[in-house]
Parts: C-alpha cells; structure tokens; sequence
C-alpha cells in the first residue's frame, strides 16, 4: 500500500480520480490497488479488504463492488481521460494499437465474432490504446465491437480525442492502420504521424523502383547494431492533390528479402480466404486486383487462382524493402527507433490478459463491462510505472511486477488498542531496496 501511494501521489491520480468520481475516489483506489496486487477478477476482493491496508478503509464485499461499479459513469471516465491525455501529451510520441479480448459472455452488444489475436475460436471485444513512448504510460482506451477491422478504428478515435480537447498529437502507426483515407485523416486534423506503409502500394512500387538501383550504395549504408545493418534512402513526398509534406524513409535488408517473401506469402493467403468466403475488405481491393485471377461461371462459380507473374516481380523487386511515413520525422534512423518503440503497447497488451486477468471477459453488461474495463485501465497505469521504475535498477531489473508485490507483501503495520502510533515488521534486503527506489519511508 505504500508503495502504491507513492505512485498515486507521483502520477496525480487522486487528484484527478477525486475531480471526477468525488463521492466514490477512494473506492476505486482500493479497488485498483487489489488488482495491481492480486490481478483477480474482484470477487475475491473482499478478503483482501480485510487484511491490507487501502484508500477506502472500509470492507469492500461483493454486493458493494456491485453498487459502485454502475456510478462510475461515461461521462465521469472521459472527463478522467481528458485529464489523464492532456498531462501525457506534453512532447510525447503515442504509440495506436489494438487488441482483441475474448469472452464467454451473451447478452452483451460489444461481444461479436471477429480477427482474434490470440487464435481462439470465441466471441470478443476490441481494445484499442494509446501509448506514451516518453512516459511509458498508457494514455487512453476505447472499446469496440469485436468485429471492427483496425483500419477502420483510427477515425472515429481521433473524433473521440477531439472531444477530449487534445489536440496536435504525434500517432506511431503499425501498417494494419495504412490507408489513404486513414492518412488523409491525419493531415486534416493536423496531427503529426509517424506510420509503416504496407509494401504492393503501386505509388509505393514507383517510387522504389526509382532507388532499387541505388539504394545499395555505400553512401546509403547505416549500421544499427552487431546484428542489423541496413541501407537506407529519405525522399521527400508530395501526399495527394494538395500535395502535404511529408517524408518517406525507404529501408532495405537484404537479410530479411526471404521472410519478407513468407510474410507476404501469407498476406496472400489471408486474401484468397476473404474472396472465397465473400468477405471482401475494402482496403484490400488493390490487392484482389492485382493479385489473384477471378473468374465467374454458372456452373462452377467463383475461381480464384493467383496471378503468378505479378507476383513473381513483387517478389525479385520489392523483397527486403520496408517504408515508413512521416510528416514530422526527417532523419530516417530516429523513424526507425521511434517505429520499432510502439512495441511498449504490445507490452501492455501482455500485462493486461496475463497480469490483470483479462485474458477472459466474465462480465455480461456492457455497462459494467466498461466501468471494469475503466480499473483495469488505471491499474495498468500502476504496473507500468513500477516497471518503469524496475528497468532503472541494476538490482531490481531482473524482477517482475508481481515478484515486487509479493516481496512488499509480508511487510506489516501492527496497531495496538488503546495506544497511539503503530509498529512495523523488519525489512529484509529486498523490501529496503525496493523501497528506496521507489521512494518509500517507513513513517517513525
């Protein structure tokens, strides 16, 4: 509990969780307090509530939980992202990505059947997140239906963080989110962007086409690490009619010519399924085009059959080659970090479904799904920042968060009846250490 004050008083969340949920602040402290440490659904919460120390103080018993969650309302979670955003949003980069979580749940609008990340054959939610690359911090969820495609996500959540007032925002962009309009979207609202294009674009092709011969050159060569080594070209590109600013950073690795082949071997696949099972994408279009050969008879149907000459020249020109787009970026080795950091999200996604207990969805409405989905949010704000403060430490590095929690665990406050002030258990090596990273003083 020490440790997790500490952290409330550093991040602000009190102050912004009491600005919000005033009646109610304490309670929700306590309640993210026990999933930071235990990561169980808050069933077992009362127990808990018993034995440590916490924010509410009061027991916290499953017919409470169940009375609180309803009052932590819409409009009171986005009044808290508002707040939380604007105090991330201070020269950061913030990394969009999206997960799915699946659910055993009925009854509930948001669970449908979509792409599942994680290969189960189950209903979902989508969880988009924004993720602070200087912070480290996540900075703001929305939730989805489970079967929205994440190219169609990235509009609607740059209108909800209109709403939120937060304005001029730097996106990091995997290349599931590439589209036209997508990066239309981007420069209408002026935000700065960061983002992979996925190799088949033609104006992509003609572009590289201009620098295959070249890009080899000596002059281009960057070496990264003892492992990586790649050649690189910057070309300024006019985007659409009004021709907006912007840098393409085109990277070739020669080493990875063969897996860039595989990975677009299985593109390919993934293709052929959506036309034979009617499920075309839009943003997929160019692709069916180009490469497959669609036939349609009375008798027999639909044939598709691949269009082995294009691709055979995909293969020989544009193996190896990756581009990522920036409107803000002009070196193209600082694009290539800032890119390759959007993996703190993924990280985040693990701690959520392992260390969080999310990996299932167990709650049937979808009003306290959100309210749920609200704690969980605010308690990975609390695992980020003590991994944050871990990774900094020689010593505390090779810890996981919950080996932290549960070195902190046997610590204990003892009062006595009747008698002022309170005793505490010794410390061991561990807990001092801990607790010197953290900043954390046990009160005289």
């Amino acid at each position: 509990c020490m440790l997790l004050e500490k952290l409330t008083e550093q991040t602000g969340l009190d102050r912004m969780l009491q600005k919000c949920f005033p009646e109610i602040h304490t309670a929700i402290l306590s309640m993210v307090y026990f999933i930071v440490q235990k990561g169980l659904p808050l069933a077992h919460c009362e127990p808990w509530s018993v034995g440590h120390l916490h924010p509410h103080g009061d027991l916290l018993i499953s017919q409470r939980i169940s009375e609180l969650l309803p009052r932590i309302t819409e409009n009171a979670r986005q009044q808290f992202l508002s707040l939380w955003l604007n105090k991330l949003l201070e020269k950061d980069y913030l990394c969009y990505d999206i997960t799915s979580v699946s659910s055993y749940t009925e009854n509930n609008e948001y669970v449908k059947y979509g792409y599942n990340r994680d290969k189960e054959a189950l209903p979902q939610i989508n969880l988009a997140m924004l993720f602070g690359q200087n912070s480290r911090l996540p900075a703001y969820y929305r939730r989805m239906p489970g079967n929205i495609t994440d190219v169609a996500t990235l509009k609607t959540t740059m209108q909800s963080l209109d709403f939120l007032g937060a304005a001029g925002m730097h996106f990091v962009l995997d290349r599931g989110f590439y589209s036209e309009q997508n990066v239309d979207e981007l420069f209408l609202r002026r935000h700065k962007f960061t983002i992979a294009v996925p190799s088949g674009r033609k104006w992509l092709e003609k572009i590289i086409e201009r620098y295959y011969e070249t890009i080899q050159s000596p002059a281009n060569y960057l070496q990264l690490d003892d492992n990586e080594s790649l050649f690189v070209q910057t070309v300024l590109h006019k985007w659409g009619k009004d021709g907006k600013r912007s840098y393409l950073h085109i990277y070739y690795n020669a080493m990875q010519a063969a897996g860039e082949f595989d990975r677009f071997t299985g593109e390919l696949l993934k293709y052929k399924e959506e036309l034979a099972s009617g499920r075309r994408v839009k943003e997929h279009e160019e692709y069916y085009q180009r490469y497959f050969i669609l036939k349609e008879t009375p008798k027999r149907g639909l044939q598709i059959s691949f269009n082995d000459e294009e691709i055979q020249r995909n293969r020989k020109r544009y193996a190896g080659f990756f581009c990522i787009m920036s409107n803000a970026i002009k070196d193209p080795l600082t694009a290539l970090r800032v890119y390759r950091a959007k993996d703190a999200v993924e990280n985040s996604f693990d701690d959520l479904k392992n260390h969080l207990d999310m990996k299932r969805l167990r709650i049937h409405s979808s009003a306290a799904m959100d309210a749920r989905l609200f704690l969980q949010f605010l308690a990975l704000i609390y695992i980020s920042q003590i991994r944050n403060v871990i990774q900094e430490d020689k010593i505390l590095r090779n810890l996981t968060v919950r080996e932290v929690m549960e070195d902190m665990e046997t610590l204990v406050q003892i009062r006595y009846s009747h008698r002022y002030g309170q005793l505490y258990t010794e410390t061991n090596p561990i807990q001092r250490k801990i607790m010197e990273a953290f900043g954390v003083a046990i009160p005289t």
